[in-house]
């Protein structure tokens, strides 16, 4: 049975939740950490995408975001895409680093 179509429209309270493929390890050390932060820090105003919460563990994240003019999915795009490319450049590695599509639960 295919899942429902996520509800994405401003104002839509969304948990998020991202996984690294194969269980591999997403944050490996503080500077991978401090990344995926200043990403956020720089993304969420220009989508004006609030997050209430977020916790990184080694190999997946949670986020707890209400959307703003932005759809969910290009957040998560801009979001992942440069953490992936950066993270992969730092670490030389190749491929693929996030389990898709990512969970994500509204209300």
């Amino acid at each position: 049975m295919p899942r429902q179509a996520r509800l994405d429209a401003p104002g839509v309270l969304h948990h998020i939740m991202i996984r690294g493929i194969e269980r591999r390890k997403l944050f490996i050390n503080d500077r991978d950490r401090e990344d995926m932060l200043e990403r956020l820090a720089k993304l969420l105003p220009e989508t004006q995408t609030a997050c209430y919460a977020w916790v990184f563990i080694p190999n997946h994240a949670h986020f707890l975001f209400r959307t703003g003019l932005a759809p969910l999915a290009t957040v998560m795009r801009r979001l992942l895409t440069g953490y992936a490319v950066s993270f992969n450049r730092r670490h030389k590695r190749q491929g693929q680093l996030f389990q898709t599509p990512f969970p994500a639960h509204s209300r």
